[in-house]
């Protein structure tokens, strides 16, 4: 998928608004995410760390959450910002939460206050993933 350079500069402000809200005591490392929808609606999440460590939520997750809560379905491009300067991606386990709501093509950016610095599909970061399309009973997908 291609998007224009003012959905790529809606979708960087997003993100960028999001990390603002980032709950991350523990480790100061703000993430944000906005990721757009099959309607063409832009859904926002941050990371909300926990004193339990792996109780937190990481950015993408809630923007998965934001989205469903909004009706959506399918998400067709996720942008991702933390603090810079290193790239950052979404981690193994957003990866395959996000593939339940994308297939292959997901464009996958990364950002941060300077800007838009890489892009992906979702098949370059989770190549041969497993998918809600796997999943079939008597032939008939779920």
């Amino acid at each position: 998928m291609k998007l224009t350079q003012e959905v790529q500069a809606q979708l960087l402000q997003a993100s960028l608004g999001a990390r603002e809200h980032s709950h991350s005591p523990y480790s100061g490392y703000a993430v944000g995410a906005a990721l757009l929808d099959e309607q063409g609606r832009i859904h926002v999440g941050t990371n909300i760390e926990n004193a339990a460590y792996p109780q937190g939520w990481c950015a993408e997750a809630s923007a998965l959450t934001a989205m469903v809560m909004a009706g959506g379905k399918r998400a067709t491009a996720v942008l991702v910002t933390g603090p810079g300067p290193d790239v950052i991606t979404p981690c193994g386990g957003c990866r395959q939460k996000l593939r339940e709501f994308a297939g292959q093509d997901l464009l996958i950016i990364a950002g941060d206050p300077s800007g838009i610095k890489q892009q992906w599909t979702l098949g370059e970061l989770l190549p041969f993933s497993f998918g809600p399309e796997h999943l079939t009973v008597s032939g008939v997908k779920k």
